[in-house]
């Protein structure tokens, strides 16, 4: 539980309440930090002896949110943490208590969630969680996938760039990185699959792995054309909407155009979760190296988008 600080007490009387004190007051109202909790707490630290007892470990999974929401590092977060007091009041500080964790503590903090692959399991548990209260996965579902950059720059100790990212091209642009895949849902847009792989690795081969099998229909741009007997594997039930595609020696016609442009109109939903993913949290560049790291970091910003999207619903009177 959040301590009261002494600015909560009514101290600071003309304070006005910010963006920020709002979006993280919707947050706080969203998450189900219990639930949350759970799944990470057989892993955690427990005190042993006379010796410094762990910081609590909801108090972590917060100042891991707020990493994600903020887009900052571990250093960064603890100089965030003695310079907002948003921040502080949401992971429960009082500076005349006690001092915010470390940047060795957080890092320690997100290299526990690393090492038991819990950022899939807290992405699936925020699924169910929106199931729960009505945000049901309905029978549609989008695919698509974005290239989140990676520093291509060899002036580093080791020499080299990422051996687990590589270069892509895309139209006449070469990109360095990695790829984030996501299934979406056609009326919610929330993100119901989700997968990353290297940058080289075209959005089709992760076409299954999109699916949950039980759709009716299934759009994608052209990267997902001549697709329709996975999609008939793995979805039996679905219709193939997927983007037609042209050729050198043969343009699209007018009619297979036409046929694209409406289906734009459903397809075009996955982009705001994209959006959100990239612009609001700004995870469009790699912050670690490895794709592991970096798909732990996806999954868990996966599951902070859906509640992103959905926290007007969750928060409406029932």
């Amino acid at each position: 539980m959040r301590q009261q600080t002494l600015a909560d007490e009514g101290f600071e009387r003309f304070r006005k309440p910010t963006r920020r004190d709002q979006f993280l007051a919707e947050m706080e109202a969203v998450i189900p930090w219990r639930d949350l909790c759970k799944v990470i707490k057989p892993f955690y630290p427990k005190p042993k002896g006379a010796g410094r007892r762990p910081v609590g470990l909801e108090r972590m999974l917060r100042i891991h949110f707020l990493q994600h929401w903020f887009n900052l590092s571990d250093p960064a977060v603890e100089e965030a943490l003695y310079d907002s007091r948003a921040m502080r009041r949401f992971v429960g500080i009082d500076l005349g208590r006690e001092p915010a964790p470390d940047e060795t503590t957080v890092c320690n903090f997100r290299h526990l969630l690393e090492a038991h692959n819990l950022g899939d399991q807290l992405f699936a548990l925020i699924n169910a969680y929106l199931q729960e209260n009505g945000l049901k996965v309905s029978t549609g579902t989008i695919v698509d996938a974005t290239i989140i950059d990676a520093p291509s720059s060899t002036k580093n100790k080791d020499g080299e760039r990422d051996p687990e990212m590589h270069q892509t091209r895309k139209g006449n642009q070469w990109y360095f990185g990695m790829k984030a895949h996501i299934g979406a849902d056609s009326q919610t847009k929330l993100i119901h699959s989700v997968a990353a792989t290297a940058a080289n690795v075209h959005d089709s081969q992760l076409l299954p792995d999109l699916l949950h099998g039980d759709e009716t229909r299934v759009w994608g741009d052209s990267a997902y054309a001549g697709q329709g007997e996975v999609i008939r594997e793995h979805a039996p039930k679905a219709k193939d909407f997927t983007h037609q595609k042209g050729c050198r020696n043969r343009a699209l016609s007018a009619a297979d155009a036409d046929k694209n442009r409406t289906k734009s109109r459903v397809r075009a939903k996955v982009e705001h979760p994209f959006l959100v993913l990239k612009r609001i949290f700004g995870f469009n560049k790699v912050r670690y190296r490895g794709l592991d790291k970096n798909a732990n970091r996806l999954f868990v910003a996966c599951g902070l988008v859906n509640l992103y999207m959905a926290r007007r619903q969750l928060l409406r009177p029932t």
